[in-house]
């Protein structure tokens, strides 16, 4: 297939655009440089001015201009910047796609036959921008392909910002430019040691010697430098409106009035996700209360929220407001918007029955929502050197969120295999020698005497035999916060096995091996 007609618009230094719209400032005079990964991404015109060049050290662009401003690259900003002006091209010229923030393109062939030629609909795309943003320099390409409409949106002067290079010309358009515009460094490093600088020089190599020598890869940037850029432009599928919110006049006290009052918003919620082909499996919910008090929340569900869950979500997130004095007055406006979607494919039952998984969600689900948010609590591990940190209990659908993580190395930590009982609170237990005295540690980790009986719950255990201590020793830096401990393992004539703790000469057991 060959190449089709492209329209690109290109925003020269978008990242630095995007970060003086965020601020809210014009255009300044002041140099500013994005930086990503210690290399320069993209400049201001002031700081171009003093040297400063995109692929830059960052050592480098401070070399050149001292008083150059350094600002830390923001994808995410970039990308919620761009899509306003995306929306605002799709009025004029429906099925834009991103290419990456700063870049888009669409098909040239339809707003071409709407505004009489390639040349006036670009002139009239850059001029509805110029009328409603304040965009520096904004950049229009006309040809076959996306790489080479984009090699001439950036060829477009200051004066004459549109370049429309015509049907079949792509290949002596591109041929005089540098390999470096294939933006891949180390094929154009490779290309220029062996003499081969321009597009053209490049395209004229002989086709199955370069598939030879650099694969599939190097074949894709050979057709690109050719001119033989068959990508299509792919259309994005603008986002449907799915957020809810719900106000209430006069302010609403009780919760179950507010959750009667969202049923028809939940129903409506799922049902334009149902349209769009969607299920919600992360969901916003945002509470505004008459005093001004406002309160946020973003909910998980194991499988995907429908009403019911959506309205339980609501009731729950509530009653922990009220009980922690987050909403200390009535409520006025309830918002809910998906934070994360999936495809409702992905979220189909099994066709010969769901299941003995899907059987314990519902279950879990629906006493989940008769006894509460915390109704039902399902176990995790985190992070510690202490059992009982290492257990996280967390909410049905709720995502595990240890106070400490996991995976940090913790020395002194107990290591496997891990007892089966582990006490939510260390029982309290008293260690004697054989003469009936309790036994401890001294300074140097000894003991002043071997463990011989062991006292549980008001019931006397012989030890039989006994293993330790190991010291585990914390936060020796600070002296309100220290700690230090001996753990120990003993079993006793039952043949029980217990890991003991000697602290300040006290025993407590933290977990029983069953």
């Amino acid at each position: 297939m060959g190449a089709v007609r492209s329209l690109v618009l290109w925003f020269p230094d978008w990242p630095v655009t995007a970060l003086l719209r965020e601020r809210s400032a014009a255009p300044t005079e002041a140099p500013v440089a994005v930086v990503h990964g210690n290399t320069v991404v993209a400049c201001s015109p002031a700081a171009r001015v003093e040297g400063v060049r995109r692929g830059q050290r960052r050592r480098d662009a401070q070399e050149r201009c001292p008083r150059l401003e350094i600002v830390p690259a923001d994808p995410g900003r970039d990308a919620r910047l761009f899509s306003p002006l995306v929306s605002l091209v799709e009025q004029l010229a429906p099925g834009v796609q991103i290419v990456r923030p700063g870049l888009c393109a669409l098909h040239a062939q339809g707003p071409a036959r709407y505004y009489g030629g390639e040349n006036a609909a670009a002139c009239e795309i850059l001029d509805a921008l110029a009328e409603t943003e304040e965009l520096p320099g904004v950049r229009a390409g006309v040809a076959d392909g996306l790489f080479t409409a984009e090699q001439a949106a950036r060829a477009a002067a200051a004066d004459r910002p549109v370049r429309v290079v015509p049907a079949g010309g792509a290949a002596a358009f591109l041929a005089p430019l540098p390999v470096t515009a294939l933006q891949d460094d180390e094929l154009a490093h490779l290309l220029s040691r062996l003499g081969v600088r321009t597009l053209g020089a490049f395209a004229a190599l002989d086709h199955a010697l370069v598939r030879d020598r650099f694969g599939p890869a190097g074949t894709r940037l050979h057709d690109l430098a050719a001119g033989a850029d068959s990508r299509p432009v792919t259309a994005r599928v603008p986002p449907p409106e799915l957020d809810r919110e719900v106000a209430f006049e006069p302010a609403v006290e009780v919760a179950e009035q507010v959750a009667f009052g969202m049923r028809i918003a939940a129903d409506e919620f799922v049902s334009r996700l149902d349209a769009a082909g969607l299920v919600c499996t992360e969901l916003r919910v945002d509470l505004d209360g008459e005093r001004g008090e406002r309160s946020e929340r973003v909910w998980l569900h194991p499988r995907s929220f429908d009403a019911g869950a959506v309205i339980d979500r609501v009731r729950w997130q509530l009653a922990e407001d009220a009980q922690n004095r987050v909403l200390r007055s009535g409520v006025v406006r309830v918002g809910i918007s998906p934070a994360v979607v999936d495809a409702a494919s992905a979220h189909q039952p099994a066709i010969f029955g769901s299941g003995p998984d899907e059987r314990v969600h519902r279950t879990l689900s629906r006493v989940q929502a008769m006894l509460g948010h915390r109704g039902v609590l399902t176990p995790a591990v985190g992070g510690g050197r202490w059992l009982a940190e290492r257990q996280v209990l967390v909410p049905w659908g709720d995502r595990a969120t240890a106070a400490q993580q996991r995976s940090r190395p913790w020395p002194g930590s107990l290591p496997p295999p891990a007892p089966a009982t582990v006490f939510p609170r260390a029982w309290p237990v008293d260690v004697v020698s054989q003469a009936g005295v309790i036994v401890e540690v001294d300074g140097r980790g000894g003991l002043t005497a071997p463990p011989a009986r062991l006292t549980a719950a008001g019931r006397r255990r012989d030890i039989v035999s006994w293993a330790g201590p190991w010291t585990v020793d914390e936060r020796d830096w600070d002296a309100a916060r220290a700690r230090r401990a001996h753990r120990f393992q003993v079993v006793d004539a039952e043949q029980e096995a217990w890991l003991l703790v000697c602290e300040d000469g006290r025993w407590a057991a933290e977990a029983r091996y069953d």
